[in-house]
């Protein structure tokens, strides 16, 4: 079994705006995946993200995205890959200094918003990210069973299934990217997660049955109560992970 693990999109915020409980949701997560500028943050939020990272031991991938910044990158633009492959190394770069200053790892690469879908869909947007993860030596967060993840196996590329806990599930297992977050009932989402985990399902919008894969577990932190939904996923679960496996 591959070992669990919890992610989150932190350092949102963007000069004096603050978006997200940073503070409170880290010691919840393993991996964080940290805002490279292009739909929100800044140099001083990466630069605080990151050492609030290396402080709780949490794992810290890039969170690229689309130059929408007004748009907090949900909304799609018709680039080649060569322009797609750029945006990515520009922000991988931004956030390799900070990293470089605290002597930490980069762990993972995983798209934001919009970009997120598109890779899911179109070849070119995939192959430009595993060129960028090639290049790092890194794995790629993604949807399994999407045109990601067959580019990422075909090219050797470590992958990991991500299952997203506050967004909803149409009947095709894809995702519902929505421009806002709204606050969701913790318990219920802890419980999707074990159905997700122990099954490999989860409920659609229109309550059919759909497979999903969940090798990490995500929750936004733009999530209006993400800290109690965290806190209610490592409960339900932890027995399970317990048992079968265990979250790293």
């Amino acid at each position: 079994m591959v070992p669990l693990s919890i992610n989150c999109d932190m350092g949102e915020s963007f000069g004096i705006y603050k978006l997200g409980d940073d503070k409170n949701i880290m010691p919840l997560i393993t991996d964080a995946n940290i805002a490279c500028g292009f739909h929100a943050s800044d140099p001083h939020w990466m630069h605080t993200a990151v050492a609030l990272a290396k402080n709780h031991a949490v794992r810290i991938g890039a969170h690229f995205a689309l130059p929408d910044l007004s748009g907090f990158g949900r909304r799609e633009m018709k680039m080649d890959r060569d322009e797609i492959f750029n945006i990515i190394l520009y922000q991988v770069g931004a956030l390799s200094g900070f990293l470089k200053y605290f002597d930490m790892p980069l762990s993972h690469l995983k798209a934001h918003g919009a970009l997120y879908g598109m890779a899911s869909k179109q070849h070119h947007i995939a192959e430009a990210i595993a060129d960028v993860a090639e290049m790092y030596d890194v794995p790629v967060f993604g949807l399994s069973n999407t045109v990601m993840e067959n580019v990422c196996m075909s090219r050797h590329i470590p992958f990991k299934a991500e299952f997203f806990a506050d967004l909803d599930y149409d009947d095709n297992s894809d995702i519902i990217i929505t421009r806002k977050h709204k606050m969701e009932d913790p318990n219920i989402l802890a419980e999707k997660c074990v159905q997700a985990v122990k099954h490999k399902q989860v409920k659609s919008v229109n309550d059919n049955f759909v497979p999903v894969k969940a090798e990490t577990i995500c929750v936004h932190s733009d999530t209006p109560n993400a800290v109690d939904v965290l806190t209610s996923i490592h409960k339900a679960i932890g027995q399970y992970i317990t048992t079968q496996g265990e979250i790293l």
